[in-house]
């Protein structure tokens, strides 16, 4: 299976994050992909301190334009995520549409950041519990018989949440991100390799680039990376799309060289 992933550089405005994928979507069709991951906060960014203006209360406009990007691209749209109204709590949700526009599954952001780098040159403080309530429940969805742990973001922090993904069946795990510069440029490609690596599944790491707006700017390097920890692609700075295939002949073989998917005997 060909997959894309595109690295955004959201703004608040959700038309102008719409028309950039929507490019990128066109692209993933002439290259045969047949699902795409979206980063984190696709649809709107807000500045951190509070939740963006736009959004997705039920099945309102803002949900029909996330759902639309799949029916009117016959492609998987994944992982990406977009701040939800359920009752008065924010969640940052992750939706996930089959080609026909049908909704697969939801998974909001269960590990909320907390990170103070206020003596860090970047200046950097941002606590989302400000923001969103947290979710409570992980979520594997299938697409063309692969198994897709879902994240988001500061989840990439717990390998216990992957662990038990992989436990279940996952043989892709799905990472979708706003990495902050500092912490991006400390710990994403380590993180999410050792996830891949630990896990003997491929991981889609969707991300963020660029300065959103006065208070966040993000790292970027989306990645897809292979069972064995090999990066296939990495986006680097810059909105682009970038593509792999996954292989199911891959995760069987890697799985028989090393048997690490087992009981933990402590």
């Amino acid at each position: 299976m060909k997959v894309g992933v595109i690295q955004l550089q959201s703004v608040l405005d959700p038309q102008v994050n719409l028309n950039t994928i929507k490019k990128f979507l066109i692209e993933a069709k002439k290259e045969n992909a047949v699902a795409v991951f979206l980063p984190e906060v696709f649809y709107s960014i807000s500045d951190g301190t509070k939740p963006t203006p736009y959004l997705i209360d039920g099945q309102n406009e803002h949900y029909e334009s996330i759902r639309s990007l799949a029916k009117d691209s016959g492609l998987y749209i994944l992982g990406g995520s977009a701040a939800t109204n359920m009752g008065g709590k924010i969640l940052n949700r992750s939706y996930n549409f089959d080609p026909q526009g049908n909704e697969i599954a939801i998974y909001d952001k269960m590990n909320l950041f907390s990170c103070d780098l206020s003596k860090h040159p970047s200046n950097t403080i941002v606590d989302e519990t400000k923001v969103y309530t947290k979710g409570s429940k992980p979520q594997i969805i299938e697409v063309e018989g692969y198994n897709i742990g879902l994240s988001i973001c500061f989840d990439l922090r717990f390998p216990e949440h992957f662990r038990n993904y992989s436990s279940q069946g996952a043989n892709v795990l799905s990472i979708s991100s706003a990495f902050t510069v500092p912490t991006g440029k400390a710990h994403w490609h380590t993180l999410a390799r050792a996830r891949a690596i630990e896990n003997q599944s491929y991981v889609v790491a969707s991300a963020q680039w660029g300065k959103h707006n006065d208070k966040l700017s993000t790292f970027g390097h989306s990645l897809i990376i292979d069972p064995w920890g090999e990066v296939l692609a990495d986006a680097g700075e810059g909105e682009k799309i970038i593509f792999a295939e996954f292989s199911f002949d891959l995760i069987k073989s890697v799985r028989e060289r090393l048997d690490v998917l087992r009981d933990p005997k402590i």
